[in-house]
């Protein structure tokens, strides 16, 4: 099997619905912990050793967990997209269309 080969059948298992819908779950989580690295310093502890750094994980877990639905639009709406790219303009001007989520390609 050749690289080209491998390449077009890894493509074309990405495709399918199962593995759409794996890699939403996947995609999700994958946010929150990068929110927790980037965002609240979870990549530096501040205790050394296992016994005391768990604590501020929990400490920290339960934080965005409260956080996070407290800074949400009220009334269950959407938030507002942001401006407009440069690329998102071209596209408009040009007639091209385009999806309102890379969630919903090839759906």
């Amino acid at each position: 099997m050749t690289g080209r080969d491998l390449k077009v059948r890894v493509r074309t298992e990405q495709q399918t619905p199962d593995r759409k819908a794996r890699y939403a779950v996947r995609s999700g989580s994958e946010g929150i912990i990068d929110e927790f690295a980037h965002g609240h310093g979870m990549r530096r502890w501040r205790y050394r050793g296992r016994p005391k750094a768990h604590p501020q994980h929990v400490r920290t877990a339960i934080a965005v967990h409260i956080e996070r639905p407290s800074g949400r639009p009220g009334g269950g709406e959407a938030p507002s997209p942001g401006p407009p790219t440069a690329f998102r303009t071209f596209l408009d001007e040009n007639g091209v269309p385009r999806p309102k989520s890379w969630r919903t390609l090839g759906t």
